[in-house]
């Protein structure tokens, strides 16, 4: 049970565990994912898993399969140190985004976070724009977002960056720091509490892999210099990995992302631009769209110099998003449902036919 406990395992993990240790499995939390084969920590130690036949066959989605991070209820296999995945529990929290390319499906990208760091660099990398986007999956993930600024020391001034960035992150703790020279290290000692699991989110080259390096006290994850026209990195994170860093807290490093589009983020939106929400309520109409409209208490702000244009630009621009993820989700759930009724038509007949012989 120590064991557990060192891996985030609660009283309330345990109650939800009962039925499922009444079937004989095993507890145990997913520490990698790899091309559907997975890592898995438990009391005992550690070993690979596959997730079960029937597991796989009651997934309706890749939102149903393991993510790292997940607790998960296991059996040992026939061959030795392999391991077959039966159940998943509830999570406390999840960040999902929809999976890159054109498919219209969700991805677990992990799962159980308690903190989620959104990690932005001061030596171009820094765009509010994007620490919006980062916002509102931090918030829709369920975990509580922190911001750091990486690379303090390329600036002479950091107070007009965190004023900016307050304005953008408002409520959220914000950090300035720089691996080069250690500052600001400090800030982060009252989140790696034992037990605590933390996400490093943020695009290629703003630090994350030096960051955990440093928590960790060794160079676990490689890291790569970024260009020095943009100030951008290959991605140096190829999978998520839950790992262990002294003190007893625990941390999921996630690849950067080259596509972050948004997924039934409605929530996350709501709290991010709550100042957006506000405002609107002093529209003419309520259902004003906040572009050309008369009356538009949101434009008018932003005329009066109240609310920042790429504020409200970026908050359109996320809306129309969005909304078009949303129409390819129905398109593709419409069409889902027509080849699913076509094969249910063909085993029918089949059935029908087998059985007329």
């Amino acid at each position: 049970m120590q064991r557990l406990r060192a891996l985030g395992w609660s009283a309330r993990l345990d109650e939800a565990f009962g039925p499922h240790r009444a079937a004989g499995l095993e507890p145990a939390r997913v520490a990698l994912e790899h091309t559907h084969i997975y890592r898995v920590m438990f009391p005992a130690g550690e070993g690979l898993a596959r997730v079960s036949g029937r597991l796989r066959h009651a997934a309706l989605s890749r939102r149903d399969y393991p993510a790292v991070g997940d607790w998960v209820g296991i059996k040992p296999t026939a061959h030795a140190g392999r391991w077959s995945i039966h159940a998943v529990l509830p999570r406390t929290s999840q960040f999902v985004r929809k999976v890159a390319g054109n498919r219209t499906e969700e991805q677990v990208v992990a799962a159980n976070v308690d903190t989620v760091f959104l990690v932005a660099g001061l030596d171009g990398d820094f765009n509010p724009r994007r620490l919006e986007r980062y916002l509102i999956l931090a918030w829709e993930s369920g975990a509580h977002p922190v911001v750091l600024l990486n690379k303090a020391d390329v600036i002479d001034d950091v107070d007009p960056v965190l004023k900016e960035t307050a304005s953008v992150a408002p409520g959220v703790p914000v950090h300035a720091m720089s691996m080069k020279t250690g500052l600001g290290l400090d800030a982060l000692t009252p989140y790696l509490t034992p037990g605590r699991t933390l996400a490093f989110l943020g695009s290629s080259g703003v630090g994350k892999s030096s960051i955990i390096n440093r928590l960790v006290g060794q160079e676990l994850l490689k890291t790569r210099d970024v260009r020095a026209s943009d100030s951008r990195g290959r991605h140096t994170t190829t999978h998520r990995e839950l790992v262990a860093i002294p003190g007893g807290a625990l941390v999921i490093d996630t690849p950067g992302m080259r596509e972050i589009q948004l997924w039934d983020v409605g929530d996350g939106l709501s709290e991010v631009f709550d100042d957006v929400h506000s405002l609107a309520a002093g529209c003419r109409f309520r259902d004003c769209g906040h572009r050309a409209e008369p009356g538009c208490a949101v434009r008018q702000a932003v005329e009066e110099g109240i609310l920042d244009a790429g504020r409200l630009g970026n908050y359109l621009k996320l809306q129309d998003e969005i909304r078009a993820t949303e129409a390819r989700t129905d398109q593709w759930a419409q069409l889902e449902a027509k080849r699913l009724g076509k094969i249910g038509s063909k085993a029918a007949k089949k059935i029908y036919k087998d059985r007329g012989r």
